[in-house]
């Protein structure tokens, strides 16, 4: 039997697309993965067939979804196929459809009678389970060879080939093994998330660095998506569990049973027994179990696939409870046990176990795996409350019960990770840390603050990939998106970004800056504190207080290094302001953030730090004030009735006929929350020659607010109903982003608008 595969075979094999045989409800259920066999299967089965010629008649015994069947159907002159199942063969015969297989003849029948009034055949292919082949034996040409799939329950399908012998007897002889199983790489193609070329690439660097292939393939995919896992799962035979579910049932018995280098090892970590059945958790879908099974005989092994996160989160958790179960057996001294706990703040300062760097990084994992904004560890009393930021929204780890001493320890570990001082308590202090999961840095902003019972520290992490988000990702509606673009390219002037802490300024700054990298054609210079987002070819300065380096001076000193566009990160006082104002009529583009709630605020707040209002008016081009909201999951979005009460403040006299909502029903890609992210909710001031004009009035707030309107202010109300129109954001989070006075339309020119 040839072991490879001819030219022309390989150019039919390559014509024939897998993904056409796969539907979308197939790619989440394993029973797809005998009926539509891999590429490599097809592949090793033709390597083991005698050559086919154009010539050749061919009989088929079970067509599956009628991938085998329409490449065989390229390379001979007649294919005939047996099918027992007609809904299976009318599946077959709609996916072979667009590849003109009109040499195919699909009969519906029992496959051990063959089809003899078509007989002889060249060849006959089995891929079922037959009782007898004596039939399909009497249908082969003189030179005729039938090849069968033995074992078509095992994992390991061999193949047996029967030729009639000079005796006339059939002979039978082995000609290998296939496996059936799908693998990682076959899933991730038909997921569409790899091609053939980023698959041969990730086996070729998986073989030299001896990592297993999906570590690879996760790094080249970025972002772990727990559907893909869990399709994965189905594919491989492997339930799909996540960390939250299999913390509960952690025998970190078992942990101490094998030797952690084992472990590492084969990517596997025990986690429960049930009778004789010992369960592992792997990230790996290829990992082994042999070695285990050989280490344990009599029981069997269960494998459930997480994602590397969770593997990580788990790894984390065990070392947590079996470092914990060393260090609390060892008692306290005598004179401590009846202590209060804030005498032995002194004992916990100089000393920070593994136990409390484990549970300190199994934090960091929880969050990491969460796609959390911030961490907020807080004490009241003797209570310990660890939360996750999550879109805006605070969520407890209850599985987290730190006692005070333990909390007080974790500090000391977040406080030497970011070099502060563990000894000084009654101050607020902030610093930095790096951490670095999958293959992502993040930036980690450490702040410690003193309480009634305790330090509460908040640190939130920054992911640093040396590239912004860009404006596209944003989720602005088209006009304002090319508002802003068209405001990157002006040669001078000054474009604001406002907003409370939190509301996405500086995203939308980076964003910004991130467009004007891409563009190349300008030099860009920016002064932060602290820098947020790392930017390649962007020159970025940080502010440095403590010896006088401040906005100002940044500001002073930038106008010399002939930029064309300067970024100061806020505008906090009139020194900066002003400096930013002369950068402006010097000839420079200059982007900033102030702190204020509005588009008109920012006017005002302006005039409040000094500015004259005639170099406001000369020099400010446009404002953009945000709110961010919760973004709905566009994998589970569906349309609900709107809420009345919202309704009627935001529609005070009749609703428009084409308004909807929708919400989030909840899906594993948003982990059951109905909502994945957020996106800024923009109100845009662009300043024309008329409202120039009433700047440098300096009018009262409310008569500048409503000759913004007249000058095409688009409000942040009018931002909001567009996107619950869309489906982007649910209607409730429109009263939460917008004060009740900001509901219903505004007056333009002082007539209410609808």
């Amino acid at each position: 039997m040839p072991g490879s595969l001819d030219e022309r075979t390989l150019q039919q094999f390559f014509s024939v697309p897998r993904r056409a045989f796969i539907k979308s409800t197939d790619l989440t259920d394993g029973a797809v993965t005998r009926t539509i066999p891999s590429q490599a299967v097809i592949r090793s089965l033709l390597a083991r067939v005698p050559t086919l010629h154009d010539s050749d008649r061919v009989l088929m015994i079970g067509i599956g979804s009628g991938y085998l069947a329409t490449v065989l159907s390229k390379l001979v002159a007649e294919l005939v196929v047996v099918e027992l199942h007609e809904p299976v063969a009318d599946i077959a015969r709609h996916n072979m459809a667009p590849f003109d297989c009109s040499n195919v003849m699909v009969r519906i029948g029992d496959g051990v009678e063959g089809a003899s009034d078509l007989a002889p055949f060249d060849l006959v292919i089995v891929v079922c389970a037959l009782p007898t082949l004596d039939a399909l034996f009497e249908q082969l040409a003189p030179k005729g060879v039938l090849i069968q799939l033995e074992d078509a329950e095992g994992v390991w399908g061999a193949l047996k080939a029967w030729q009639r012998g000079v005796d006339g007897a059939m002979h039978c002889r082995d000609i290998g093994v296939i496996q059936f199983d799908a693998d990682i790489g076959d899933t991730l193609i038909d997921l569409e998330l790899v091609d053939q070329e980023t698959l041969r690439q990730a086996r070729q660097e998986a073989e030299r660095t001896r990592l297993p292939l999906m570590a690879v393939l996760q790094q080249r995919l970025g972002e772990e998506d727990v559907s893909v896992y869990r399709t994965i799962g189905k594919r491989m035979g492997m339930r799909f569990e996540t960390a939250d579910h299999l913390f509960s049932s952690i025998d970190r018995t078992l942990f101490r049973k094998f030797s952690r280098t084992f472990l590492d090892h084969y990517r596997v970590i025990p986690i429960t027994r049930h009778g004789d059945v010992l369960q592992v958790a792997t990230d790996n879908p290829e990992a082994s179990v042999k070695p285990l099974e050989a280490m344990m005989p009599g029981r069997s092994i269960e494998r459930v696939l997480v994602t590397p996160t969770d593997y990580r989160r788990l790894w984390s958790a065990i070392s947590l409870i079996d470092k914990g179960a060393r260090q609390k057996a060892a008692p306290l001294p005598a004179a401590q046990q009846g202590a209060e706990f804030e005498s032995n703040f002194d004992d916990i300062e100089h000393h920070i176990s593994p136990y409390l760097v484990a549970m300190y990084e199994s934090i960091l994992f929880d969050a990491v795996s969460e796609r959390a904004s911030d961490i907020h560890l807080e004490r009241y009393h003797q209570r310990v409350r660890v939360r996750l930021r999550i879109d805006g929204e605070l969520a407890d780890l209850d599985h987290y019960m730190l006692t005070p001493a333990e909390m007080a320890g974790v500090v000391n570990v977040i406080k030497t990770r970011a070099e502060l001082n563990i000894a000084e308590r009654r101050l607020p202090q902030g610093g930095r840390a790096r951490l670095r999961v999958g293959g992502v840095s993040y930036d980690l902003r450490v702040q410690t603050q003193p309480s009634l019972h305790g330090e509460h520290v908040v640190i939130r992490l920054l992911p640093q990939s040396g590239r912004a988000m860009g404006l596209g990702e944003l989720g602005l509606s088209p006009r304002i998106a090319h508002q802003y673009r068209r405001l990157l390219d002006n040669p001078a002037g000054l474009v604001l970004i406002v907003g409370p802490t939190g509301s996405g300024k500086s995203t939308t700054l980076s964003a910004g800056l991130q467009e004007l990298a891409d563009d190349g054609r300008r030099k860009v210079i920016t002064v932060e504190d602290p820098i947020e987002y790392a930017i390649d070819n962007i020159q970025q300065t940080r502010v440095r207080s403590k010896i006088g380096f401040n906005f100002a001076d940044a500001m002073r000193a930038f106008v010399r290094q002939d930029p064309d566009v300067i970024l100061v990160g806020e505008i906090r006082d009139g020194e900066t302001a002003l400096e930013a104002a002369r950068a402006s009529q010097t000839g420079h583009l200059v982007l900033s953030t102030l702190h204020c709630n509005d588009a008109v605020d920012a006017v005002q707040r302006l005039y409040d730090l000094g500015l004259h209002p005639n170099s406001i008016a000369s020099e400010l081009l446009a404002v953009m004030a945000q709110r961010l909201a919760k973004r709905i999951c566009e994998h589970c979005r569906e349309e609900v009735e709107p809420d009345a009460l919202i309704v009627k403040e935001l529609f005070p006299e009749e609703v428009p006929a084409n308004f909807r909502a929708y919400r989030g029903s909840g899906c594993d890609k948003c982990g059951q929350r109905g909502t994945k992210g957020r996106v800024a909710v923009v109100e845009f001031l662009q300043v024309n020659a008329d409202f120039r004009d009433f700047i440098s009035r300096q009018p009262s707030l409310g008569e500048l607010r409503w000759r913004a309107l007249d000058a095409g202010l688009v409000t942040m109300r009018d931002s909001a109903v567009e996107l619950v129109v869309q489906g982007v954001i649910p209607l409730s989070e429109v009263p939460r982003i917008l004060p009740e006075e900001r509901m219903a339309p505004e007056a333009r020119g002082g007539v209410r608008q609808s």
